[in-house]
């Protein structure tokens, strides 16, 4: 049997081994093609729609490339890209807009695939002679080849950006991948660059810094998010069959469904503004030095974040449900941890980058602290979070608004 061709709009034709078709068609990865990849970015992007299965299918296509460069063997190609294809399988709906209740209910991240992989896939992989603990390994970063798709110049990375920027219309995610996989060595201790792949390597460390506050954190997604989280958390409080553990099992419609016929009134309102697009508005957006930025370096977890909407909702004279709180954790240093080797040497990619100094710098500047409410409870909002968080006033009230 010939190997299945897809049309894809980011990589053109790729194909799929016949040995991979099976775990292509389960419905654990079927399931991908009703979650969006961006979350809540099409309330911003309308071209947005795009899916963690169509990101799943080009980063398994660029692990079959990268494999191929790399000239490993048959079968660790396979597991790659197996790895590569069920890289994402573990999102909830919406991808990241479900992780931190993820994180916080159940203890978990949707790297976390080791149930599903067993589960779903252990009788798909075993005539493969593939253990789907291996998979999770490379899934979870902890495997000779995860730098594949899992490290600093990973495959994973490349295609989300180029596909993101492509359905967005961003002009920020070029990345030339081919490029830069053709300039990257396997080696035992890791990534290697050629030095003919700096230029390649730097764009995409410039397409991740410059698609932060334009896609992946603007405010708008980020305001669709906390009010997702504040309806799955009023839906929780009913008492749901399944509780969290059904709720992350379900793609977008489904859960989006379930919010909407919830036994919570906040739940079904919530998820009718979202679909009727009435969001909260910014009453505070705030950045490092407005803040005691050593209070927020981690961020904070969901049901902190509640805590504390409901004490500047006290203050303010409305409802906790009418706060939404979002802090975000304040953006880590990018080290590219790889080595490049030029004619005489191999030496660090900071020594032959300075720019990398300069986008971490703008990456920390990015960062920002959200107080979101209903239009009526600005002002009263903005003085009682700037009160309890012991927030600055901005030097500039148009870099608000």
């Amino acid at each position: 049997m010939s190997p299945k061709i897809i049309k894809d709009p980011v990589h053109g034709y790729v194909e799929v081994d016949e040995e991979i078709l099976p775990i292509l068609d389960a419905p654990a990865i079927q399931r991908l093609r009703y979650i969006r990849q961006l979350g809540f970015s099409y309330l911003v992007y309308p071209g947005a729609n795009h899916t963690r299965f169509e990101h799943s299918v080009g980063t398994m296509h660029l692990a079959g490339v990268a494999c191929r460069q790399f000239g490993l063997a048959d079968e660790d190609r396979l597991l790659v890209m197996i790895a590569a294809l069920l890289h994402d399988v573990g999102h909830g709906p919406f991808s990241h807009a479900s992780e931190p209740l993820m994180e916080a209910r159940l203890g978990r991240t949707h790297d976390d695939i080791a149930g599903i992989a067993e589960e779903q896939f252990g009788a798909l992989l075993e005539p493969l002679g593939i253990n789907p603990s291996e998979v999770c390994a490379i899934v979870k970063g902890s495997h000779r080849l995860s730098g594949i798709i899992h490290g600093d110049l990973d495959v994973d990375r490349m295609d989300y950006l180029l596909r993101d920027a492509y359905y967005t219309g961003a002009p920020y995610g070029t990345v030339d991948a081919h490029r830069l996989i053709r300039n990257i060595h396997l080696t035992p201790e890791g990534i290697v660059l050629d030095e003919n792949g700096v230029s390649a390597a730097e764009s995409l460390l410039i397409a991740r810094t410059l698609m932060r506050p334009s896609v992946y954190y603007h405010h708008v997604s980020r305001i669709g998010e906390c009010m997702f989280q504040l309806a799955v958390l009023a839906h929780m409080a009913t008492g749901p069959a399944g509780g969290l553990e059904h709720i992350c099992a379900l793609d977008d419609g489904e859960c989006m469904h379930e919010l909407k016929n919830s036994k919570s009134p906040l739940a079904r309102k919530m998820a009718g503004w979202l679909y009727k697009r009435r969001l909260y508005k910014r009453a505070v957006y705030a950045g490092q030095d407005q803040v005691n930025a050593a209070a927020f370096q981690a961020g904070w977890p969901v049901e902190r974040a509640r805590e504390v909407a409901g004490e500047i909702a006290g203050r303010a004279g409305c409802q906790p449900s009418d706060v939404l709180v979002d802090i975000p954790p304040i953006p880590g240093e990018m080290s590219l941890e790889v080595q490049v080797k030029n004619r005489h040497a191999v030496v660090g990619f900071a020594e032959l980058s300075p720019s990398l100094q300069t986008l971490n710098q703008t990456r920390r500047e990015q960062w920002r602290l959200g107080i979101y409410t209903l239009p009526g409870y600005r002002d009263a909002v903005a003085d009682a979070a700037a009160e309890i968080l012991h927030i600055k006033k901005p030097t500039r009230q148009d870099t608000l608004f």
